[in-house]
Parts: C-alpha cells; sequence; structure tokens
C-alpha cells in the first residue's frame, strides 16, 4: 500500500481461504488463442517445433489447423485464473497437469474450477486449497486438466 492507497478500497481482490468451500464449483472468462499469442508464446519459450511454427506443410502433419502447445495452454488458464487470487495468493505448489486434447489457434478456452481440498496451515495464518480444473474449449470438450495447489490468506492473517 502507498500513501497514495490511503482510504480507497481495493477492487478485484480474490477468494480468502474463508470464501471457499470443498465442492464449490466457479469458471473463468473465456480467451480465444490467436496466431499472435502462439507465435509469441513459442518465439518466448523457444518452443519452435514445426508442428507450432510450420505453416506452409500442415497437410503433412497429424492436424490442419495450427496446434498450441499443451504449455501455452496451461499458462492461459492461470492468466484466466489470476483474479481467483488476485491479491491473495501467497503460493502456487504443485499440480498435476494432464492434455486431454489438442487445442489449435481459434479455440476459445474456459477454465472450470471445483475445490476439492482445503486446511489450514500448521501456523494457522493461511490455508491451503486445491481445485480441479478443467479447461475445456467452447464446445465443452476438454483439452487440459490439473489440480493446484495454492496457498491463500486468511482474512484478518498473514500479509
Amino acid at each position: 500500500m502507498t500513501a497514495n492507497d490511503a482510504g480507497y478500497r481495493r477492487i478485484g481482490t480474490g477468494f480468502h481461504y474463508e470464501d471457499l468451500s470443498i465442492g464449490m464449483t466457479f469458471r473463468t472468462a473465456g480467451r480465444t488463442l490467436t496466431q499472435a499469442d502462439l507465435s509469441n508464446f513459442c518465439n518466448l519459450t523457444w518452443m519452435t517445433e514445426e508442428l507450432f511454427t510450420d505453416a506452409d506443410h500442415r497437410a503433412d502433419m497429424a492436424l490442419p489447423a495450427a496446434v498450441v502447445p499443451g504449455a501455452l495452454v496451461y499458462a492461459f488458464a492461470e492468466g484466466l485464473l489470476l483474479p481467483m487470487m488476485q491479491g491473495t495468493g501467497l503460493a502456487f505448489l504443485e499440480a498435476d497437469v494432464r492434455v486431454k486434447g489438442p487445442t489449435v489457434v481459434g479455440d476459445t478456452l474456459t477454465v472450470y474450477c471445483e475445490v476439492s481440498e482445503m486446511r489450514v496451515t500448521s501456523r494457522g495464518d493461511r490455508g491451503l486449497v486445491r481445485t480441479f480444473n478443467s479447461v475445456r474449449r467452447s464446445d465443452g470438450t476438454e483439452l487440459l486438466t490439473y489440480n493446484p495447489l495454492r496457498m491463500l490468506k486468511l482474512r484478518g492473517g498473514w500479509v
């Protein structure tokens, strides 16, 4: 908080531990993947495999459309989930990630979440929350799943 923040209530804060319960479900907004997204991600990560970067020889490949790396799908899913933990997330601890099907440029991604595990840490001022996250395209097809364990603030707890 800066001196300019004094007297202003913050909006857009994510879930505190107490806001969640096992079985609770929620979803993100959608986000359509563009060719620019694919190009930028491949350049940034050096994932320059022809499957992702060669537009001229698609006929020789398994899919005719521009395929998107699973790592990009995962990264975008985390970006879509950012509002869930904005200002309240303390740590990302682990996750098992499974790619379920191909994602291509033009697919619109939405993340569907269900809270599956919760516990307050031994310190008692923060909580651990695990969700099951299903990344789906707009037709409902599941593209990627993962189950992150995150540390979240408790209200009035650790800052």
